[in-house]
């Protein structure tokens, strides 16, 4: 049995999430889909020119990971360019922030993706362990999820 897809880390969701090239019929358009952590990917390290191992860091994901993520992130924007294809840009396995969290009962500790803090706060998460829905934010003593690391550029923070 394979292993669950890790959480792609991304600080990054665009505005614009399509582009296309000018003078081709949109009947006869093809496209691309380039998932939001291979934008990211790309995003760190041909715009912003970070070394490798420190892109992979900021994903929080092996060093092979990410390369293999921009190899195909970098394939189909070539493929897009050459060939006179539209990219869209969507979906993927990212998450805008990953927090410790721990259960309270087991003392279980994990990661967890930020969007589901929302069911974890509502006790509609369990721990995977116990089945407990006693779970806190692992970086904050006052048994509730921390703000500060829990929100992401501009969205409304963990009440």
């Amino acid at each position: 049995m394979a292993r669950p897809t890790k959480w792609r880390k991304v600080e990054f969701i665009p505005n614009v999430q399509y582009f296309a090239p000018s003078g081709i019929n949109a009947d006869t358009l093809q496209e691309n889909i380039l998932r939001i952590e291979e934008l990211e990917a790309i995003r760190l390290k041909d715009l912003e020119g970070m070394e490798q191992e420190y892109c992979a860091d900021k994903m929080e994901i092996s060093r092979q990971t990410f390369q293999r993520i921009l190899n195909a992130a970098r394939v189909k924007v070539a493929d897009s360019l050459i060939n006179g294809k539209a990219i869209r840009i969507e979906g993927g396995n990212y998450t805008l922030n990953i927090c410790p969290v721990k259960c309270l009962d087991c003392e279980k500790q994990w990661s967890e993706s930020y969007e589901n803090f929302e069911k974890i706060l509502n006790g509609k998460f369990n721990c995977p362990d116990c089945n407990s829905r006693r779970i806190v934010c692992s970086r904050r003593e006052k048994k509730k999820f921390c703000r500060r690391n829990c929100r992401r550029h501009g969205r409304e923070g963990i009440k």
